[in-house]
C-alpha cells in the first residue's frame, strides 16, 4: 500500500524532540502495514492514540510515546497530529479532544466539497 503522511503543525514541532529518522520511518512502516493500529480516542471524530517505544530512554511501548493520527481512507492519508511521551501528558483533555474533532470535521467537509 502507498500512502501519504501529512505532519501537522504540532506534530512537526516534536518530532525531531521524539523521533530520530528511523524511529519515525519505522513509525510510518508500521502504520502502513496496520493503519488502524492505535486504540480510537473516545469523542475525538476518528483520532487514534497509538503507543510507540521511545529508543531514546529505552522504554517500551506502554511507558513510551504517543501518537494522535487519524487515518483518512479515501485519500489514503495519514494525517499525523502530535506525538508526546507519557510521562508528560498521560491523556488529551476533554477541550482539545473536541477542538481536534472539529479540525477534523471541517478538513474532512472541504475534500467532499472539492
Amino acid at each position: 500500500m502507498k500512502a501519504v503522511f501529512v505532519e501537522l503543525p504540532a506534530f512537526e514541532r516534536h518530532r525531531s524532540i521524539y523521533l530520530d529518522a528511523a524511529a519515525f520511518l519505522a513509525l510510518q512502516n508500521l502504520l502502513m502495514k496496520h493503519p488502524e493500529a492505535g486504540d480510537p480516542i473516545q469523542d475525538a471524530g476518528g483520532l487514534r492514540r497509538l503507543r510507540f517505544a521511545d529508543a531514546r530512554r529505552g522504554k517500551g511501548k506502554r511507558g513510551g510515546l504517543r501518537v494522535i493520527y487519524y487515518w483518512w481512507v479515501p485519500g489514503l492519508q495519514f494525517w499525523l497530529f502530535t506525538v508526546y511521551d507519557k510521562d508528560e501528558m498521560a491523556d488529551l483533555t476533554r477541550q482539545q479532544r473536541k477542538a481536534l474533532k472539529t479540525m477534523i470535521k471541517a478538513e474532512l467537509e472541504a475534500r467532499r466539497n472539492v
